[in-house]
């Protein structure tokens, strides 16, 4: 029985551009949507643009996860976080990529293009695509995350 299709928006700054274009095809292979939001070239461009336009596709609900990526994914992360309901995670390892999405709940997720190779990334978003949130103690734990971003 095969996964069902997600909407996955995706975008990258140059660092991450030949990462990003290896995930396209990874996932469209894999059957799933995939909104490609740039960058298209390795030309140098600012990320923040990029990433919190994902992470406004994501909570428009028009994808049903993003994806963004540089070099460390770190700026990628915090641009994608700067929108109301995003919950981006850098995730560059298997661990982090279940604990995000089991845990937190995280509906974007970061990669660093220069931290992980390949055939690390492509298991780090299935991992994190296929991992459900547990809910629970971990529901309250996210309720209190978003009342503090609606206190500003």
């Amino acid at each position: 029985m095969s996964a069902p299709s997600l909407r996955i928006a995706i975008g990258s700054d140059h660092a991450g551009y030949d990462l990003k274009q290896h995930l396209v095809a990874f996932l469209t292979a894999a059957g799933h949507a995939v909104d490609d939001r740039g960058t298209h070239s390795t030309e140098s461009c600012d990320y923040p643009p990029i990433c919190a336009g994902v992470g406004r596709i994501v909570r428009d609900g028009v994808a049903d996860f993003g994806i963004v990526m540089g070099g460390s994914g770190q700026g990628e992360q915090v641009a994608a976080n700067k929108v109301r309901g995003v919950r981006a995670a850098l995730c560059n390892d298997l661990y982090t990529a279940r604990m995000a999405r089991a845990h937190n709940d995280a509906n974007v997720l970061s990669i660093g293009a220069r931290v992980v190779g390949v055939g690390l990334a492509e298991e780090i978003v299935t991992t994190f695509l296929s991992t459900a949130f547990e809910g629970g103690r971990h529901a309250r734990r996210v309720a209190q995350l978003a009342d503090i971003e609606n206190e500003f």
